[in-house]
This record gives C-alpha cells, structure tokens and sequence, in this order.
C-alpha cells in the first residue's frame, strides 16, 4: 500500500504528534509499506529518507502552547506536487482543522482520507468558530480517529461526526530494554519536557520540591528538556538549586535509558492534554508514575491503577504523594508490575494493526464506490468508447 502521511508540526521540534507519526511510519515501513510523511522543516534539519519538506515553518499559538505550522501558497503548492508525486492508495491527516499541512491537504487530496484528531480542548471557541471554513475540507474524509476519549468529544462537540478511538503507540520493548545509567540511579525523580512551557508543568513541581526536600534530603530533580534552566529554577532557594540536574535536550535512547534509571516520574501537566505519550513511554520503561489529574492522563493510567494520581496544579498534593512512593519501594515495585502489563496495550503491534484496519476499510469502500459508479453508466462509457480497466 502507498501511504502518505500528513504532518502538521515542524519536524525540527520534536513533540508527541511528530513522535508518533514517525513511529507509525517506520512501523508501516517495517511491514513492507511505501509511506512517505510530508512535514514542514528547515532547509538545514537533516530528515530520514521516508519525509518530505514541505518548507519552514512559523510559530504559532494554538491550543495553549506554540506550535510551528506551515500555512500559505507555497505550502500549498508543496502539498499538490507530494500528492501528485505519490499517487497514494490513502492519506493520512494529523490534526486536519490546524492552520498547517493537514487543513491545505483535505483540500487538495482526492481519493481514501483518514484524519487523526490528538487535541483536547472542550472550551474551543475557535474552532466553532471556524467550523464554516473547515466544514468542506472535513466533509472530504472518510474515516477519522481521535487518540483519546477527550480527543474524540472535542470532535463530536465543535465538529460533529464521530470517531474510533485508537490511542498513540510506542515500541514498549525499546523501553522496556534499555539500560539505566548509574548516574541516573538513586533517589532521582525524573521530568521530560519543554521547560518554558508552564503547562507542561514545571513551576508546580518546583513549587513541590522544597517540601520533598525537607522529607528526603538526598532526593534530585533530573529534568530533560530545552528550555531556560536558570529561569526555572529561579524560585528555589538557593541552597536547594544544586539538587536540580538540567540534561537538556537526550537523545531517544538516553530518554528510554532516563526513564529506565528514575525512582519516580512525574507528570505535572496542568491542561491542554488529550492523551500523555510520556505516561506510556515511563511505563514502558518500568517507572512508576506520578501524574496529575487531568481526564487523559487517568485514562492512560487506569484511573490510578497502573500509576497515581494528585490534584492537577497542587503542589502540596504533589510533593505528599511523591514523598510516600519514595520511601515506598514495594508500593513503587507495585506500580511497575501493573504499569509494564497495562502498557502492552499501546504498543505498536496492536495500534498500527488497528490504524491499518482503518486504512484497508476506506481504500475498500473507495473501490466498491468507483465499481459501483462504473455500473450505473455503461452506456455513458460505451458512448465515449471506453473500455473497462
């Protein structure tokens, strides 16, 4: 099968979207697939064989957050050539309502389209807004997925229509067998995300940190991330910024190495989640997991079997229950054991199996369509003299 997979996000800037559009890719690749993935970058940003660029992208704030889309004529003169140039059996659309790739796509595309849904945001008045200006491009696809429950009731309640629910995947094993690092190891708690993005959360564990460290005075913050360092650890006490180690930005495998190494890992995101990719990966690696509240995160965690809970942007709550699990290694070991068994869910053999079901279901109908049509019109065709195929 030809697959062309559409990617709204600049490539330059890795996130849970590129992630797993990349995974998938590969994963499709792996089966024997051709997938080509169109992606705004930079002319410099060295890119795997299977991606296309479709030019720089510009900052823009969505969804709040910032995220790099590419919008404009050239882009779209990008995408008609990647469209023409493919010839795919199906294209697959990342976030179709964005001002990016996804949006020029549906308009340009014929043929079989699926779009994946990853934002959850229920109070979008922008996207009600826009719901005229998008509603021709959505009407073109035939199947759609959400990655959540959250993601799919955004959908259902700005957009209309519905969607079959099939979460991100991650390669669990590539986790799973990864060695810690030993200067990773000991009383560590681990954080993975942009640091100057405050609803990744940070400043609430920083807030939480001085109380675990009063409990536990051995304890360090490993944080890996781009960001400004000096400012988020501003509001600290001096005496206390050493316990906080800045890796920066890690590499995939030191990531699965970090989340292999941590005593704990915390999640403090404070909204504007729809599923919790890192939730998973920690999982995968056999870290026990503390996160906050928030409706995707509880659903990826079982609502709190496969890992804790707090009070999303209660900081108090945070550091109590991180204080506990660190001087609990049989409640820490337990999480690991229910996290690595609930975890196999995501993996990539059960989600891309379930994406490529999707696919084969639209390319099917597009065919039984265009026989159907063949049917209805012989003696136009005969008229015109033309042969069937």
């Amino acid at each position: 099968m030809r697959i062309g997979i559409v990617c709204p996000y600049s490539w330059d800037v890795p996130g849970g979207v590129q992630f797993h559009i990349r995974d998938l890719a590969e994963y499709f690749i792996r089966l024997g697939h051709e997938v080509s993935v169109l992606a705004p970058a930079d002319d410099d940003t060295p890119l795997p064989p299977y991606v296309v660029s479709a030019g720089r992208a510009v900052p823009v704030p969505y969804n709040g957050s910032v995220a790099r889309l590419n919008f404009g004529f050239l882009s779209a003169a990008r995408v008609r050539r990647w469209l023409h140039d493919g010839k795919f059996d199906v294209i697959h659309i990342h976030e179709p309502t964005s001002p990016s790739l996804g949006l020029l796509t549906c308009w340009a595309a014929q043929g079989p389209i699926v779009a994946t849904f990853h934002t959850s945001n229920p109070r979008s008045r922008a996207m009600i807004a826009a719901y005229a200006i998008l509603q021709a491009a959505l009407e073109k696809i035939n199947a759609r997925i959400a990655v959540s429950e959250y993601a799919r009731r955004t959908l259902v309640e700005h957009l209309g229509g519905d969607a079959v629910v099939i979460p991100n995947g991650v390669d669990v094993d590539f986790f799973a067998k990864a060695e810690p690092k030993p200067e990773w190891q000991g009383d560590t708690i681990g954080f993975i995300g942009r640091i100057d993005e405050p609803r990744k959360g940070l400043p609430v564990l920083m807030r939480a940190l001085p109380r675990i460290l009063a409990e536990r005075p051995q304890t360090r913050l490993l944080v890996a991330g781009r960001g400004d360092e000096e400012e988020a650890v501003a509001s600290l006490p001096a005496e206390l910024r050493p316990r906080v180690e800045f890796l920066g930005m890690i590499s995939d495998e030191d990531k699965a190495r970090f989340l292999r190494s941590v005593d704990l890992y915390v999640a403090p995101n404070t909204g504007g989640e729809s599923f919790g990719i890192i939730l998973v990966e920690a999982m995968s690696a056999g870290a026990p997991v503390l996160a906050s509240d928030l409706d995707a995160f509880a659903q990826v965690l079982d609502h709190g079997t496969a890992g804790e809970l707090f009070a999303n942007e209660d900081a108090r709550a945070l550091a109590d229950a991180a204080v506990r699990l660190l001087a609990d290694p049989e409640r820490r070991a337990e999480l690991r054991e229910r996290g690595s068994s609930h975890v196999r869910r995501f993996d990539w053999s059960t989600v891309g199996a379930d994406i490529l079901s999707v696919y084969e279901t639209v390319t099917a109908g597009a065919a039984a369509v265009a026989a159907a049509d063949d049917d209805r019109t012989p003696g136009l065709r005969g008229r015109f003299g033309l042969a069937r195929d």
